[in-house]
């Protein structure tokens, strides 16, 4: 059984400050470090280092040479990460004195997947491998189409929310990983045991997760409901906290994990991940997530 995940390569510049900038406001930073990052390559990172067999499917631009041999390093395949002419996906991060986020995202490189290459990189995988998909690239819609139809199980990260994500046949998604903010984006719903029973009204068949901060997270399907705490820590940087917490929860599931195991490995990976400084460097590796 094998994972592609087909998503974006950032190249992250990361601030931190006091606050984040306000309207109208300037302010000056702590201090500014380049990271790589981007959805996409957080998740393969994760999923390497928890000890899944994956493949990242995407492109980079002419300044993401190095984007490559991090993923290597982490064990991910990609034989099916080209290049591309222009610039590389980027990202401008705030992150404040209590470790909180936000980021504004350049596409680049991960705007210019064509349907060629779409089903380029599909035809090497089967029915019963995963595919995990989130919304930094363009092409998710046609994606999904031509995944269902190989019979391959997709599982769906859909951040960050927007109008693109309206545009796919959610029906086809086996897993929804969100986060509340997404989940209310999706359903219309904020208490998040509405955003669970409406995500399952629309989709019966879907495995729901649903992350909720401090409060922990949540899972459920058509028979099945769980809830996990959190593991606290002192927060220094939450930006790569959910693609963690994606990657070892999924890596749990594909070795037959219990649900109820693969949500406290992932909250435990997550916390780790939230105690650290950057992105993809602040990703555990399996032996450092430990759990009764």
């Amino acid at each position: 059984m094998k994972i592609l995940n087909f998503g974006s390569t950032n190249i992250d510049m990361t601030f931190t400050l006091d606050h984040i900038v306000q309207p109208g406001e300037t302010i000056s930073s702590y201090g500014m470090e380049i990271h790589p990052g981007g959805k996409g390559l957080n998740q393969s990172v994760a999923l390497g280092r928890a000890g899944a067999e994956v493949w990242h499917g995407g492109l980079i631009g002419n300044d993401g040479a190095f984007l490559r041999d991090v993923l290597v390093d982490a064990g991910v395949h990609c034989d099916y990460l080209y290049d591309t002419d222009g610039p590389n996906g980027n990202a401008l991060i705030q992150v404040d004195k209590n470790g909180q986020n936000c980021i504004v995202l350049f596409g680049g490189s991960n705007d210019k997947v064509t349907e060629t290459l779409a089903d380029e990189i599909l035809s090497h995988f089967d029915a019963g491998d995963y595919l995990l998909l989130q919304n930094e690239i363009n092409l998710d819609a046609y994606i999904i189409d031509r995944a269902y139809e190989k019979g391959m199980i997709i599982v769906l990260n859909p951040s960050p929310y927007n109008e693109k994500m309206e545009q796919c046949d959610l029906s086809k998604v086996t897993y929804f990983l969100m986060n509340e903010v997404e989940g209310a984006q999706i359903t219309g719903k904020t208490a998040p045991k509405e955003i669970l029973a409406e995500a399952l009204r629309r989709w019966p068949h879907a495995k729901i997760v649903l992350t909720l901060g401090g409060d922990g997270c949540c899972y459920q399907n058509a028979e099945e409901y769980c809830e996990q705490g959190i593991f606290k820590v002192k927060a220094v940087d939450t930006t790569a906290a959910g693609d963690t917490f994606t990657g070892y929860f999924l890596a749990s599931v594909m070795r037959g994990e219990p649900v109820k195991r693969a949500l406290k490995l992932a909250s435990k990976a997550s916390s780790i991940a939230v105690g650290r400084p950057g992105a993809s460097p602040s990703i555990p590796m399996a032996d450092e997530v430990i759990i009764d």
